[in-house]
């Protein structure tokens, strides 16, 4: 679980760890409703995610999108990126119209509309007729979507009563972000073989209702609250030196905190610890089609053995930090994540049908298990740096600092990936285009080995608590 945070401004350590619990504990602080609470946000802000993501390069390419223009479209994603100017925002300003919900609820609030309204604009815009509509949605569901994500981290955090509530809160998060993956990746599949992608969009951005009724519920953080009231009452009085501790000042106590050199270093590998998924991305539901594996099948594997190692890698990435450390986990993430993007070069040469294991009635194919590797491996890695990176914010800069990090985490692979569709294009000349895929996998792996070195670099250096706001 990530290390404590302070909580306040007379915090300047963190509050020690409860002492170890027994199965009922655990069992009744799973049972909190903050929690489930946790659970379904986790879920609204997931859900988005693959709708702008790889999902929509599903439906684009069925509808003759060419690769090239898929690939460039995928920079709709790059609204992730600036994620610290919807901190800077949310962290200052309450909302308009609902700011009596408080600061972070109503942000929640806010937001999840509007990526509602963005899925469902979205639904009636068809690609061939109308991709300028569309694309115009998909960016008001992306900036909505990033800035629901900055709030609810900045809630998840705040919220935390100690390291141990933190790591609760972050697990539950974190399950419910990957059930949202799974829906809007593999179940729409089924749904939109069934009743068309238009409807299939339109229905899970009325999902979005979920994450609204979860944040008219959950509690508005008060100590935190008292930090950003008291900072929002400096910017009446001096309103310039008030836009510059909201843009700037995140940035100063970061770097001031960590020191120049360590904070320049974490930065660099959060940028990089995901890079070779995100190059990967865009690529990979053309890439099932070119292998001919029907959206059915596909779906099937996603829900039933990518859920299950989804799983597994979420409970492995909670054990391996409580264990090893959060600095040891991000090291073997970062060692396994080229692995499972390089195993998909496989499928290219042998096919998806490729029997690995065949016994009397267990008959796994190779897409299988390498589906099933890879959500393992992408869910441990992810919880490993989501624990990490939430223990590296100040009170009172909570949603721009965290979204800061999580800038750092998707700016170089939002904008590198919109470039995938070119560079399989340019493989395929004197190969077939499955060859071409094969080496554009074996490629995106090999981003992932300077992460590597970061992240022990990283590990072997000591990094002191930050302090409060």
């Amino acid at each position: 679980m990530p290390e404590a945070i302070p909580l306040n401004d007379s915090e300047a350590s963190p509050p020690a760890r409860p002492a170890r619990r027994s199965a009922r504990d655990v069992f009744f602080a799973l049972s909190r409703p903050k929690v489930g609470l946790m659970l379904v946000l986790g879920f609204s802000s997931g859900l988005p995610f693959m709708l702008i993501g790889n999902t929509l390069t599903f439906w684009l390419a069925e509808d003759g999108v060419k690769l090239a223009v898929i690939g460039f479209l995928s920079w709709i994603g790059l609204t992730y990126s600036v994620k610290f100017l919807w901190g800077a925002v949310v962290d200052r300003m309450r909302t308009p119209l609902i700011g009596f919900l408080g600061r972070r609820r109503g942000w929640m609030v806010a937001t999840q509309i509007g990526v509602g309204t963005g899925l469902v604009g979205m639904a009636c815009s068809d690609p061939r007729a109308h991709l300028g509509a569309l694309v115009a949605f998909g960016l008001v569901t992306g900036v909505s979507a990033a800035a629901q994500d900055t709030v609810i981290d900045a809630w998840r955090i705040e919220s935390a009563a100690d390291a141990d509530e933190l790591g609760l809160l972050t697990a539950a998060y974190s399950l419910g972000f990957r059930i949202a993956l799974i829906a809007t990746e593999s179940w729409i599949l089924f749904l939109a073989t069934a009743v068309g992608w238009p409807l299939s969009y339109a229905m899970f951005g009325g999902l979005m209702t979920l994450g609204v009724a979860a944040a008219l519920l959950v509690s508005e953080p008060i100590r935190a609250d008292e930090v950003m009231e008291a900072k929002s009452v400096l910017g009446a009085v001096h309103p310039l030196r008030a836009i510059g501790d909201a843009v700037v000042g995140p940035f100063i106590a970061f770097f001031r905190t960590h020191g120049v050199a360590m904070a320049a270093l974490m930065l660099g590998m959060i940028t990089l610890y995901h890079l070779c998924d995100y190059m990967r991305g865009p690529m990979s539901n053309p890439y099932y089609k070119a292998l001919g594996i029907p959206k059915p099948t596909i779906g099937w594997v996603r829900t039933t053995i990518g859920l299950a190692g989804s799983f597994v890698g979420i409970g492995l990435g909670g054990l391996s930090s409580v264990r090893l450390g959060n600095l040891r986990t991000l090291v073997l993430g970062a060692i396994l994540q080229p692995l499972a993007v390089a195993a998909f070069a496989l499928l290219a040469w042998r096919g998806g049908g490729w029997v690995l294991i065949s016994a009397g009635p267990l008959n796994l194919t190779a897409f299988e298990a390498i589906m099933g590797f890879d959500s393992l491996v992408m869910a441990f890695s992810g919880v490993a740096l989501v624990a990490y990176m939430s223990t590296l914010t100040n009170l009172g800069y909570t949603a721009t600092q965290y979204a800061l990090l999580t800038s750092a985490l998707t700016w170089s692979g939002k904008t590198l990936k919109g470039f995938s569709g070119v560079i399989v294009d340019g493989l395929q000349h004197g190969r077939t285009l499955l060859e071409a895929y094969g080496l554009f996998y074996l490629l995106s792996a090999a981003i992932g080995l300077p992460a590597i070195l970061l992240c022990v670099i990283l590990a072997t250096r000591r990094v002191a608590p930050p302090p409060a706001g």
